[in-house]
């Protein structure tokens, strides 16, 4: 196998005819496309099937070449390029400051080896009512730490308040919940955040409100008129009743999440008007936000969020939870506009997570030459350095757990919040797990680790998966290779805006460089149970270990990042 890493790949062209096509006129949307080739057989079809342009004669044949211009409004949220994000659900990650107990809160004092409190079958109600204590006091006592990692932006958990663990069922959008430190606990993290470079994202829950909050007040806790006590009230017409008051539309039918209505002039006021939700915290110093579930929100309010929170801060980060090609989604049988120029930043990258998933469980690499050959290139650019890639978060089993552990089958909830990985199979999790970072790193777009991965952390689905932070008991292992790839990827430029150009995808080996106009950075990762000898016509540095020549080696599952300059020739031995 030889590579030649050079900036413009012209080795790949020098045979062809090269033809160009002027769409400076284009205006902004999605096009699909497709090549009409007239030849003396007669007229072909272009289709692209693995990045090739294949002909047919199939003059039926679908346009399938993506084409997306963008027009983008704001600045681009440079701080976020090149740097890690570390995700925290609050409750769980750090104890600090002396907070009060809320009513109908429950405290477990174990934060070692308690146990969330679980319904016994996923879908039955829960108050996730218990709590463990960790508070905004807690992170910001932890920065060092969290710093150590290479972290630029800390994304919280909801810290709006409300009466469960998770913040999900919003009561009061301006007020942050005292249990987690207050308004003066937030503005102290921004503050210390900042003399360590660290920026904060606040996870914005806008398609849905509690039940048990001041805008329904649906138990009367709250002293305003509330949209479930009557009609009169001024939040009534946020919120859909088929029978008032007690049916009403629910976020995917939970009675405790009443479904809100953003295009109601005041409700969607309310977020993005001057004295707004939005232009409040974001005036407070945040870097940004994470819209959940961003698909149920329309595209006009989308550009509206994006508006109030970028007239605050220039170059803010506005983030959507999309599981999806954001690019092209389709939600509620409309064409979405993420990435056109007036709403998104970036999404949660799921498809780069369930291609490193397949592909370091199996070897499988349909998934993962999907995610960064289609789902990569479909980005525009300053959208793609900016992306959100992951590995696991607050809604997905422990990484560790699906990398090495047992497959949760039909095992009960009960079963399932005792169960623990055995020895062996840590080991190979950790193995798979530090091949999976060291990519995951180095691709375009911001790696986000979920609190606890970078030590080890397992559990199952939520809330096993959202166990208190162990503090003492760190996979030093596993630390020690997430600090080291954090340390890489901030000290070198080319994990900002660099090229990107994936080499190979095998059962046995990925291989990608990213580039700029003097040096290559290749990612190797070598999944075979031997090592891999390569050598570079340049002098070469693995950045991993700290070797450097021109003939190096990268041992049996694991990875190597290679350091050259640009015009190398890089061969598998």
């Amino acid at each position: 196998m030889v590579r030649r890493l050079t900036g413009e790949w012209d080795d790949l062209y020098k045979d062809m005819d090269v033809y160009t096509v002027d769409l400076s006129d284009m205006r902004v949307g999605l096009y699909f496309a497709r090549v009409t080739v007239i030849t003396p057989l007669g007229r072909r079809i272009g289709v692209l099937q693995n990045r090739a342009l294949v002909f047919t004669k199939n003059v039926d044949a679908a346009p399938n070449i993506q084409l997306s211009f963008s027009d983008f409004a704001y600045d681009a949220p440079k701080p976020m390029y090149g740097g890690i994000i570390y995700h925290i659900f609050v409750d769980r990650f750090a104890k600090g400051g002396d907070v009060p107990l809320r009513d109908g809160a429950i405290l477990n004092p174990d934060w070692d080896h308690g146990i969330p409190q679980f319904a016994p079958y996923n879908g039955a109600p829960l108050k996730n009512n218990m709590f463990f204590g960790g508070t905004l006091w807690g992170i910001k006592d932890k920065l060092p730490y969290i710093a150590s990692l290479g972290v630029s932006t800390l994304y919280l958990s909801p810290i709006f308040d409300s009466p469960s663990n998770h913040k999900y069922d919003t009561a009061d959008y301006m007020t942050v919940d005292p249990m987690f430190g207050g308004e003066e606990a937030l503005r102290a993290l921004i503050r210390e955040g900042k003399r360590y470079g660290i920026g904060i994202i606040l996870d914005g829950v806008f398609n849905h409100t509690g039940a048990d909050s001041l805008y329904f007040n649906k138990f009367g806790r709250y002293a305003t008129l509330g949209a479930c006590q009557s009609k009169d009230s001024p939040f009534y017409a946020w919120y859909d009743f088929q029978s008032y008051p007690d049916r009403y539309t629910c976020w995917w039918g939970i009675d405790i999440l009443p479904r809100i209505h953003p295009d109601v002039p005041s409700c969607g006021d309310f977020f993005t008007k001057r004295d707004g939700v939005i232009r409040h915290y974001a005036r407070m110093g945040i870097q940004g936000m994470r819209l959940d579930v961003a698909d149920e929100l329309s595209d006009p309010f989308l550009g509206k969020i994006k508006a109030a929170l970028n007239e605050e801060v220039n170059d803010a980060v506005l983030y959507g939870e999309v599981w999806e090609d954001a690019s092209n989604k389709i939600a509620y049988s409309t064409r979405k506009k993420y990435f056109l120029g007036k709403e998104l930043d970036g999404v949660m990258n799921y498809p780069v997570r369930e291609g490193l998933i397949d592909y370091f469980l199996s070897g499988d690499t349909g998934k993962l030459a999907y995610a960064l050959r289609e789902v990569t290139e479909h980005a525009p650019s300053r959208i793609l350095h900016a992306q959100m890639n992951l590995l696991g978060t607050h809604d997905t089993e422990r990484i560790l757990t699906i990398l090495g552990g047992e497959p949760k089958g039909d095992r009960t909830n009960a079963e399932l919040s005792r169960a623990t990985m055995t020895e062996r199979e840590k080991a190979i999790g950790r193995t798979r797990l530090k091949m999976a970072y060291t990519a995951l790193a180095t691709l375009p777009g911001v790696p986000a680790i979920f609190y606890g991965d970078e030590v080890g952390m397992q559990g199952y689905h939520d809330p096993f998966n959202r166990r208190p932070f162990p503090w003492g008991r760190e996979d030093a292992e596993l630390l020690r290779h997430y600090k080291k790839i954090g340390r890489i990827r901030r000290a070198h430029e080319v994990y900002k805006e660099g090229g990107f150009r994936l080499l190979s995808l095998t059962q046995d080996t990925l291989i990608f460089a990213r580039y700029n106009e003097v040096e290559v950075y290749v990612t190797v990762i070598n999944r075979t149970d031997g090592k891999q000898e390569y050598t570079f016509t340049s002098p070469t540095v693995n950045l991993i270990n700290g070797r450097s020549g021109q003939t190096l080696y990268v041992g049996a599952r694991s990875g190597a990042i290679f350091r050259t300059t640009l015009g190398t020739r890089m061969t598998l031995v």
